[in-house]
């Protein structure tokens, strides 16, 4: 009957759809292709090492056996912060008083540090011809001077000696450490240790200048 049936021969109703589902299912088939491709891709990518982070920890900086005599804890800079580490001195440094401790403890922290300190990041800021002495006269009792005047030393170098002399209580007079400078124009001043001048050693906090003896 005429207008009824697929004009095309041999056609048959609907027939037509069949090409263009064909060419959705490629395309789809080479664009999953394609990603699975970039996917799976055997070209290695060198992406570098991975970030390490430094650990401002040593598995140990004295040598030899040590007691609680001969042992003492300095302050050196790490990671912008003071971090503790373990030193041996020598006993007849402890035998010299008050000024032979202070010293054997700022050519601690003035040298470089150790090599298992540097590689864990460890540095000092204290100048390598710093040197301590005895208080001069008028000064209060437990002050000590210092070649440079204390306010002329960088903050990070000022926390380390305050924090590292801090550590032995024979150094500290009434809360705080005791220092001045070259000139007897400038009173000691007493310097505090606190736990945020250990994280913040650009700030070292100060106690009120105690009476001249």
């Amino acid at each position: 009957m005429p207008g009824t049936g697929d004009p095309r021969p041999g056609g048959r109703p609907g027939g037509g759809r069949r090409p263009f589902t064909a060419l959705v299912l490629a395309v789809a088939a080479t664009a999953l292709a394609a990603g699975c491709g970039i996917r799976s891709t055997s070209v290695p990518v060198d992406a570098g090492a991975a970030p390490s982070r430094v650990p401002c920890r040593t598995a140990g900086t004295g040598s030899g056996a040590q007691t609680a005599d001969d042992r003492v804890r300095v302050y050196l800079v790490c990671a912008s912060e003071l971090v503790a580490a373990d030193r041996t001195i020598a006993d007849t440094d402890r035998r010299g008083g008050r000024l032979g401790l202070a010293r054997a403890l700022l050519a601690q922290i003035r040298q470089t540090p150790l090599s298992g300190e540097r590689r864990a990041g460890f540095t000092t800021a204290v100048p390598s011809d710093l040197t301590v002495g005895e208080g001069i006269d008028d000064d209060p009792a437990g002050a000590l001077r210092l070649s440079t005047q204390p306010e002329d030393l960088s903050a990070e170098a000022l926390a380390q000696v305050v924090c590292t002399f801090a550590e032995e209580t024979t150094l500290v007079t009434g809360g705080g450490v005791l220092l001045g400078g070259p000139s007897d124009g400038y009173a000691p001043r007493a310097y505090l240790c606190t736990e945020e001048t250990k994280a913040r050693p650009q700030n070292v906090p100060t106690l009120s200048t105690p009476s001249p003896r």
